[in-house]
């Protein structure tokens, strides 16, 4: 009974609104994804629009979001819509939830909003096959390239079938699903909170709608307008050296790895072409097998544990595998590549990367970074490569989408010093061209950095007054 009134009111609170556009999006009730306070307004469900914007008349799409708010807030005004990073993750998952206290009501109404093409929305761009073709590449000492190249191809002939428009499921679009959702809730005032990959999607918000933007959160963002394929590895780099130089600073850390940059440099550059076998029982399977790894196994190893949880962990680590210890390491590499990544829809990566990043990035720069870092060369440090686009077969972004975001809207630009996926370096970069935006470089932070640590008020500070300059008595946190 509550969800057919539910459903009532929400039709009469969001009739179909036309835009300027020559389509009308619309929202279509649906039970909340997340479980959500009771005493909380909340609205639940998915905005309907074009697959293809330029096609109107053709496919939709669905996408779903969680709006709530205390009843003491205001529905228009100062909202927080988030959505995550990836590209291919869902922002709601399964275990959500919103209590009537939570810290993300703290400032307003939140948005928790998917994005096309991933987990709950409709169509879904997952990809089966891909976890099962890494997974024969290793049990049968097989070319995981040539076997995930086969699935990809498979994966795309059976969304092309379907009449899924692969190309459609990019950055441009993402950001006109946001503002669609803005305008139909009639929100007049709101802060985009972008993570990695989608602080990259607020910027292209700020680019193509601006108008009901008060201002940016972006955590660990990943700009669409870099060529990241062709600095991956020197990203890698300094999230080590800012490792090393942190170890040498440190008389007791520095006695405990000693000369532990130049063991690790010599050791991996030293084994580019070595191949190592162990015997290895998957999980559920009867026999174990022997699996061959390699160098590439070995840096997950160290690059997977370079996260907030972890890189404490990763002198040891590079420590026990240059003296030879790799098993327990290996064994927990080879279990994450035969569980695989059932939370990522692969189809929805591959068509934001390869027409966004792949279809800009120069091979030859590419290949340039194993000249000068050795020890990483060769080191695949994303799941879509080159090859892979070539199956997938989606047009490149529109050219302005690699150049700059010119916007004064104020920004909080978090990163991270041992991150080493989105540097420093990048937030820089989206500072030269928004003059509003203040930077947060956390020296004892990785990926997803946040907005300092506990007990500063570098957020609440920001959202109070976005164009107020932040100052940080926190030795671990700079303000820029």
């Amino acid at each position: 009974m509550k969800k057919a009134i539910l459903f009532i009111l929400l039709l009469g609170y969001f009739p179909a609104i036309s835009f300027a556009q020559n389509y009308t999006p619309l929202i279509e009730p649906c039970p909340c994804l997340m479980k959500v306070d009771q005493r909380l307004k909340t609205v639940c469900g998915n905005l309907v629009v074009p697959e293809n914007r330029q096609k109107p008349n053709g496919n939709k799409v669905k996408i779903p979001f969680v709006f709530a708010r205390r009843p003491d807030q205001d529905s228009t005004r100062n909202i927080v819509l988030m959505t995550t990073g990836g590209p291919g993750y869902a922002t709601i998952s399964p275990g959500d939830s919103m209590t009537f206290n939570s810290g993300r009501l703290a400032f307003g109404g939140f948005i928790s909003f998917d994005q096309r093409g991933t987990k709950n929305a409709k169509p879904c761009l997952d990809c089966e096959g891909i976890d099962e073709a890494i997974r024969r590449a290793y049990t049968e000492n097989l070319s995981k390239d040539s076997l995930v190249a086969i699935a990809v191809t498979n994966c795309r002939q059976k969304f092309i079938k379907q009449g899924i428009d692969l190309s459609a499921y990019n950055t441009v679009e993402s950001a006109a699903d946001i503002n669609d959702l803005i305008q139909l809730l009639k929100i007049k005032s709101v802060t985009l909170l972008g993570i990695s990959y989608s602080g990259g999607l607020m910027l292209t918000v700020v680019r193509n709608h601006p108008e009901s933007i008060k201002s940016l959160l972006l955590n660990s963002p990943l700009p669409s307008y870099v060529n990241y394929e062709e600095h991956a590895l020197f990203n890698h780099q300094e999230a080590l050296n800012h490792l090393f130089d942190n170890l040498e600073a440190d008389s007791v850390q520095n006695n405990n790895f000693p000369d532990l940059r130049r063991r690790f440099q010599s050791y991996f550059a030293s084994i580019s072409a070595s191949r190592f076998t162990i015997r290895y029982l998957p999980q559920g399977a009867a026999d174990s097998l022997t699996i061959h790894y390699s160098k590439n196994e070995l840096l997950d190893a160290v690059i997977d544990r370079m996260n907030n949880a972890d890189f404490k962990n990763v002198p040891a680590v590079i420590r026990d595998l240059i003296n030879g210890q790799h098993e327990k390491y290996i064994r927990e590499v080879l279990d994450g590549k035969f569980r695989g990544n059932s939370s990522l829809s692969y189809g929805m990566r591959l068509s934001v990367y390869c027409s966004e990043q792949i279809a800009y990035s120069d091979k030859k720069l590419v290949r340039k970074q194993d000249e000068y870092l050795p020890w990483l060369s060769g080191y695949p440090f994303n799941n879509v490569n080159h090859e892979i686009c070539d199956c997938w077969k989606v047009k490149p972004a529109p050219e302005y989408m690699k150049t700059p975001v010119y916007s004064n809207i104020p920004a909080l630009v978090s990163s991270g010093g041992y991150d080493p996926w989105t540097r420093p370096f990048y937030n820089r970069l989206i500072r030269r061209t928004m003059p509003n935006a203040q930077l947060l470089l956390n020296k004892e932070r990785a990926h997803v950095a946040g907005f300092g640590p506990p007990g500063t008020s570098f957020l609440t500070d920001f959202i109070k007054d976005p164009y107020r300059k932040l100052v940080s008595t926190d030795k671990n946190t700079i303000v820029e």
